[in-house]
């Protein structure tokens, strides 16, 4: 079976916040990271390519590798977008819209973040844009009318910054469920990534397309080797007893609480 790494980076920085500093990862580091992919003989892809693959069952290029960044920190529309342009390596960039405008409702903790208006300098860059919701709540646990809010809306708000229609949609933290994915799909989206932590194939859900998150502490080792195809296991695979459960405890804390931050 093709192994398809899609990796899922948040900041590039030296000195995040402490929320999100578990993965985060160093410029010195991420250099490592792309020159380790590079060196791998992958062929990069966006998130686009390889759902248009996945979707008509085409095959895909040999050896392919996705990049994906998720939120829209500071760093992403300029260091980072220059890292990758350097090494002519495409990447696809999700996007909180709500944090990425001031005085927005977002259940983001405070970090620096790009502007909305920087989504377009990401394409000039060579990066595809896809939605990353409107606020980053756990999806899984919203009322039908919050969970199109928060699919629809960003969409909207990328389309008219970007000019273009936007496909492709990341659940924050990765939490998802049937309906949400029907939701998903509902909305007019394409395609929708996970976490799972886990490597992708080509017989993987185009609603729960699976991606390696990467922390702190992955070094170039850890990505040669999920460049090699290990390391992972390899979706598609059902959910677990412990998500399901997990799913249902964060839908009963939401009903108290009300929605929160997916993180």
């Amino acid at each position: 079976m093709t192994r398809v790494p899609v990796l899922l980076y948040h900041p590039v920085m030296d000195d995040p916040p402490a929320w999100i500093a578990e993965f985060t990862v160093t410029p010195r580091r991420f250099a490592a990271h792309l020159d380790a992919l590079t060196a791998s003989g992958r062929t990069p892809l966006t998130v686009g390519a390889l759902v248009g693959h996945l979707a008509a069952g085409t095959p895909l290029p040999p050896r392919p590798v996705v990049l994906t960044f998720d939120d829209g920190f500071a760093d992403l529309a300029g260091p980072t977008a220059e890292a990758l342009a350097a090494r002519a390596l495409p990447a696809t960039a999700y996007l909180t819209t709500g944090a990425l405008a001031p005085d927005r409702p977002c259940l983001l903790p405070p970090a620096p973040m790009m502007r909305l208006a920087q989504a377009p300098r990401l394409e000039e860059y060579g990066m595809e844009v896809g939605a990353h919701t409107l606020s980053h709540p756990q999806l899984d646990t919203l009322r039908p009318a919050a969970l199109r809010r928060e699919l629809v809306e960003p969409k909207a708000e990328l389309e008219d910054v970007l000019g273009h229609e936007v496909r492709h949609l990341a659940y924050p933290h990765g939490y998802n469920s049937p309906a949400v994915r029907r939701a998903a799909e509902a909305a007019g989206y394409a395609s929708a990534v996970a976490v799972r932590h886990a490597l992708s194939s080509p017989s993987d859900e185009l609603f729960r397309i699976a991606r390696l998150i990467v922390r702190r502490d992955h070094t170039a080792a850890d990505v040669e080797a999920w460049m090699d195809g290990r390391g992972a296991r390899v979706a598609p695979y059902p959910d677990s007893p412990a998500t399901v459960g997990w799913r249902l405890y964060r839908r009963a804390r939401a009903l108290v609480k009300g929605p929160e931050f997916a993180g």
